[in-house]
């Protein structure tokens, strides 16, 4: 998103700190003080944050969790910025139905930030939907609002090749938030199954994890098994190294266990695998991504509760993949609507823009 508005905007990005992968000309990158996930620091950012954007006055600012919704009307009374909340979660789906909080503080939670967002919907400006399925979900945005999904931004950097062909293995790729909600120790117990039938299997799990519990588990699950390599866990992951990681691997799990909180949702990682052409192994709770995925014969579906390790690979080797090419997978047209979108609000106006991201 940013590297779209950059086309005509000055873009400043506020959020954790990650390694800089490109340089552009009219974004910069402002990095908050590192904080856990529940402590004191965390209930402080916003209003560090508040302050940095106090002294950057934008004209238009983009918050992207419901934690900055006061700080943002904040910055709307004091510098009379535009305010857009772009949703990338359904917050209130994602905490009642989730292990995030305790069973008993999960109704109370849940309802305080939708009661939030109700609250200043009539203040905001515009809305950016990160799902279709969100305008369903969603009501409190009405008419203000449109659909930017998370597609996969086009590359021009050299395609890599597969490490299979490197070692003769067969590596598999699990990617994106690591959470049992994501479904990655089905992915771990995929891969087992696999290996216990060809010992060239490999599994690769690249990305964030941010529950400590979750990520303890993680390591103990893996800890005697010489296949499965992990690379991030307590720490942020580049985007281009997980593009990396698709471009090498040979297939990748989507694994999601049903859940509320994921019904009306496509994974971001759905278009990236689509768009790179990665075979993807999907459980078959998901009907709506077993669908776009058969148009391009891309995935293999599989039962997570009733895998066969023998099975699955006889068709992971015999199958044709992608005999039709993926279209609608990539972000050139959610950036037509983008830059349409911000161009209504601030007409003939190109001053700094500000994305939040907490």
């Amino acid at each position: 998103m940013g590297q779209s508005l950059a086309e005509r905007y000055e873009v400043h990005i506020i959020g954790h700190k990650c390694q800089r992968e490109e340089n552009y000309p009219l974004i910069f990158l402002h990095a908050l003080s590192p904080f856990k996930r529940l402590s004191f620091s965390r209930l402080l950012a916003p209003f560090r944050i508040l302050k940095k954007v106090l002294d950057l006055k934008p004209a238009v600012l983009i918050i992207c969790t419901h934690e900055l919704l006061y700080i943002a009307l904040a910055a709307k009374i004091l510098i009379r910025c535009k305010i857009i909340y772009d949703i990338q979660e359904n917050y209130w789906r994602n905490i009642f139905y989730t292990k995030t909080f305790p069973f008993y503080l999960r109704p109370f939670i849940a309802g305080y930030v939708r009661l939030k967002e109700w609250v200043t919907a009539p203040l905001l400006d515009y809305y950016f939907l990160a799902e279709v399925g969100y305008k369903k979900e969603i009501k409190f945005a009405g008419h203000k609002k449109i659909v930017l999904e998370n597609k996969l931004k086009k590359s021009v950097s050299p395609i890599l090749p597969k490490k299979s062909k490197g070692d003769g293995c067969t590596h598999l790729l699990f990617s994106g938030t690591l959470a049992e909600t994501t479904g990655v120790f089905t992915a771990i117990d995929i891969a087992t199954r696999l290996y216990e039938t060809d010992p060239r299997i490999q599994l690769l799990i690249i990305g964030y994890c941010a529950r400590s519990q979750t990520l303890k588990q993680l390591k103990s699950e893996i800890a005697n098994k010489p296949y499965i390599e992990l690379a991030g866990g307590n720490s942020l992951i580049p985007h281009q190294q997980i593009l990396q990681a698709i471009q090498s691997s040979d297939f990748g799990i989507i694994a999601y266990p049903s859940n509320p909180s994921t019904t009306n949702s496509i994974p971001t990682k759905l278009y990236e695998y689509l768009g790179y052409q990665l075979p993807i192994l999907l459980v078959d709770d998901h009907k709506r991504w077993s669908e776009i995925c058969s148009a391009y014969d891309a995935a293999i579906p599989f039962d997570s509760k009733n895998f066969n390790g023998e099975e699955m690979l006889n068709v992971m080797l015999n199958k044709s993949f992608y005999s039709t090419l993926p279209m609608d997978v990539f972000w050139d047209s959610e950036e037509k609507n983008l830059l349409q979108t911000v161009a209504i609000l601030l007409p003939a106006i190109t001053p700094p823009l500000t994305s939040l991201n907490s």
